[in-house]
């Protein structure tokens, strides 16, 4: 666990200097959130391995058994990652950030505390996970409706999505990855799409048309398949947890989620 911990601690230490390169107030103040709730979640790590190790004599990430420590070490990866209720740096955050680096955050720095995730879902649990998930989809839903800001748009579209994977982890930790899979390969398409194209607001995307049709095309396929619309790709992952839900006799759970996934869709649509 003391190596897990460094490992995120290089992770946030290394994208620090990528955040901050742009010369401007906003990058800054971005900045300095992210560091903070990445420190803070670092720290909170540390401390429910000590805990576990103190009480459970035992420092090995895949074996925390004590309840406080595993209850304490997915807060804080719910925190790295920005699950709901832990969610508010990351649309100020992403705001803040170029979309090269934007795109970073949202793909590649989800890896490493999900492959902890992973690791400690068996011992987590569940009704915990099932709130934080739900919460997240919801939360991602809700959030993004009044949004015009593009990156703000992909910052709670990212929270939702974590939402879905983190419902199912208990269950199917496959489909977990298969979802993250798909997420951070769509995600890669609309951030690349929109730094081709330069925009980061709505309105810059509706002058977009006649310019450059072919990739106007790409991204509004891509934002549907974001949202999960039936023949798209994006709409796998979703089905396949619906699927899964029901047949962990969670109705409701089920139905909670096809909601939210209909808000999400609203904005996307839009």
């Amino acid at each position: 666990s003391i190596l897990a911990w460094m490992g995120l601690e290089i992770n946030t230490m290394a994208i620090i200097p990528l955040m901050a390169q742009q010369h401007h107030p906003r990058a800054t103040e971005a900045t300095t959130k992210y560091f903070l709730t990445q420190a803070t979640a670092a720290a909170m790590i540390l401390f429910a391995s000590t805990m576990n190790a103190w009480t459970m004599g035992d420092w090995n990430i895949n074996q925390i058994s004590h309840p406080l420590a595993t209850t304490t070490v997915t807060l804080a990866l719910a925190l790295k990652i920005g699950l709901a209720p832990m969610h508010f740096w990351l649309p100020e955050v992403l705001q803040g950030l170029n979309l090269t680096t934007g795109l970073v955050l949202s793909t590649w720095q989800k890896l490493a505390p999900f492959a902890l995730i992973l690791q400690i879902s068996q011992n987590t649990n569940p009704a915990l996970l099932t709130t934080l998930g739900v919460m997240s989809a919801l939360v991602g839903g809700w959030g993004g409706l009044n949004q015009t800001q593009l990156r703000k748009l992909l910052a709670y579209s990212s929270i939702a999505h974590l939402g879905w994977m983190i419902i199912i982890l208990q269950f199917m930790p496959a489909l977990t990855l298969l979802n993250l899979t798909i997420y951070i390969t769509m995600t890669s398409t609309m951030f690349l799409s929109l730094k081709i194209m330069a925009s980061t607001k709505i309105n810059s995307l509706a002058l977009a048309w006649p310019k450059t049709p072919t990739l106007t095309t790409l991204i509004m396929l891509s934002l549907l398949s974001l949202g999960g619309l039936p023949p798209l790709t994006g709409f796998m992952p979703k089905w396949l947890i619906l699927q899964e839900l029901a047949k962990q006799d969670l109705p409701i759970t089920a139905t909670i989620m096809a909601m939210s996934a209909l808000l999400s869709l609203f904005f996307y649509l839009r």
